[in-house]
């Protein structure tokens, strides 16, 4: 999986996305790497925020999709942006999401 591709959906490229694509391929770098990750989203603007917040999205519904093909790598996927999207935007989309339709 190209998960660079993945995380920009055919846009830009911010710096912040290799950070993201090292986390994922080495989940052992991702403590290491969250704060960086952090810090360089201060310095966003709106526009980028909301690609970023769709980009962890995207990797979110993926591992969703894949679960089944390989469950260890889908919830490493999913684990890494979940914990970002909660760190950088204090909650998750799809549990709002889901919380709204109940």
């Amino acid at each position: 999986m190209d998960y660079l591709t993945l995380i920009t959906g055919g846009q830009d490229t911010l710096p912040l996305h290799k950070d993201i694509v090292s986390s994922l391929e080495n989940l052992e770098q991702f403590p290491l790497l969250l704060e960086n990750i952090y810090r360089e989203t201060l310095a966003l603007d709106e526009n980028a925020l909301d690609h970023l917040r769709f980009a962890l999205l995207r990797l979110q519904v993926f591992a969703d999709i894949h679960q089944y093909e390989n469950m260890e790598k889908a919830q490493k996927i999913k684990y890494v942006a979940q914990v970002l999207e909660k760190v950088i935007f204090g909650s998750l989309m799809l549990e709002q999401e889901a919380l709204n339709e109940g």
